[in-house]
């Protein structure tokens, strides 16, 4: 958690996490969740490898790809939520899956008695379907932390080849950078455009959301 707050924005206050369920995350107060949609298809395929008759591990994994289609093609017409009619069969699909999931995967006895894997993932989608489709109500809201994974790689890089930065300093200036330039290209701005702004004390900053 120490780590979490020096990395977290100052106040989170009703922004929107996307990550993998961890449960560091849940520890966040003030915040919305959005469970990576690409996260929950891998823990699919180990629920199907440990319950290899059922069918209910693939329905439930084919849901999220089905929604995140919708999702990108109502991004492209510029929507700003996917409409209820295009994700209806999908949602039908998730949740018989989990329903199904639930009534086969039965729980271990005891109120103390820890559950085995299959049986937490598929409480979580029960539990948890609203942070799961979150995506869906605000388009704004990816559905998966892929962009964040491929924004800290040049990071890990840059630790396997040198192991770490010198300073506490110097990792937090190239941080900074690299934030402000990610940040910046996921907007539409040129980055040299960025570059010389920042250096003549005009930055970019980016729009304030309506």
């Amino acid at each position: 958690m120490k780590t979490l707050d020096a990395f977290a924005f100052p106040d989170p206050s009703a922004a929107v996490l996307v990550h993998d369920r961890h449960q560091s995350y849940d520890a966040i107060p003030g915040v919305l969740h959005q469970l990576c949609a690409q996260h929950l298809p891998r823990d699919l395929e180990d629920a199907a490898r440990s319950h290899p008759d059922a069918i209910w591990p693939g329905r439930a994994a084919e849901a999220p790809r089905a929604l995140i289609h919708a999702a990108n093609t109502a991004r492209a017409n510029g929507l700003a939520a996917v409409p209820g009619d295009d994700i209806a069969a999908g949602l039908a699909l998730f949740r018989n899956a989990v329903r199904v999931g639930l009534s086969e995967a039965r729980p271990v006895p005891g109120a103390k008695s820890k559950q085995k894997p299959g049986r937490m993932l598929l409480e979580c989608l029960r539990d948890r379907e609203a942070d799961v489709l979150r995506f869906l109500g605000d388009l704004r809201i990816p559905p998966t932390s892929s962009q964040a994974e491929r924004d800290l790689r040049p990071s890990k890089t840059q630790q396997k080849i040198s192991g770490r930065l010198r300073s506490e300093t110097a990792a937090r200036h190239r941080y900074a950078i690299r934030g402000y330039l990610d940040t910046a290209r996921r907007h539409g701005a040129d980055v040299m455009t960025a570059i010389r702004d920042a250096l003549t004390g005009n930055p970019w900053m980016p729009p304030i959301p309506a």
